[in-house]
């Protein structure tokens, strides 16, 4: 989508400005878990989780991505996860319970990812590749279905299982790019670009 100047000025603090507000819900979401107050969590977790789609969409749509944002984005949806998990032991501790190995191996794959981004960049790596936007998104809708209507085995399993093979996508990127670079849009299209600039 092309958007004319004036249009974008008037769109381009948006999506940093959601992502800060992502942010800003993780310690009232933390309160309203630690208080027992399951209704008000899900009413600020999901509205939460949905943003996370819309300044994507956004930055994407009228063409705002910056370095900014993209650390900003994942420094809030890192915030979140740990928050939803926090409040998904509180409130669902069954489901963590039935499915404590797929869910740790979600966490470490995501963690690990992290700390070796860290060493290598000083930074988050923020690749939002194609793969991690989906997982991402298919588990932001898995917990937003749980706390509304329930657990859904399937798409947990699901989410899981494309959010470990994102994981790993971004481990094989981490050993390729030598220098930081924000929203690469996976391994293939960063091989494809070295393919062709030993061919040029």
């Amino acid at each position: 989508m092309s958007a004319n100047p004036a249009t974008r000025e008037r769109l381009r603090h948006v999506p940093n400005a959601i992502s800060t507000a992502r942010i800003a819900a993780v310690p009232v979401l933390l309160y309203l878990a630690l208080t027992g107050r399951q209704a008000l969590f899900t009413w600020v977790l999901v509205p939460a989780l949905l943003s996370d789609i819309a300044d994507g969409w956004l930055a994407r749509a009228y063409r705002l991505e910056s370095k900014r944002g993209a650390q900003l984005d994942s420094v809030a949806d890192t915030l979140l996860l740990f928050v939803s998990i926090f409040g998904i032991w509180i409130f669902h501790r069954e489901v963590l319970a039935g499915n404590a190995s797929l869910c740790a191996a979600v966490v470490a794959c995501w963690a690990l990812e992290n700390v070796a981004a860290l060493l290598r960049y000083r930074r988050l790596s923020s690749f939002h590749t194609y793969l991690s936007k989906v997982a991402g998104y298919l588990l932001g809708i898995y917990v937003g279905v749980l706390f509304v209507f329930g657990h859904v085995p399937w798409l947990l399993h699901l989410a899981a299982g494309l959010s470990i093979l994102g994981n790993v996508e971004e481990f094989a990127l981490l050993a390729v790019l030598r220098e930081w670079r924000a929203d690469v849009r996976g391994l293939w299209w960063v091989l494809a670009e070295r393919r062709r600039g030993a061919a040029g």
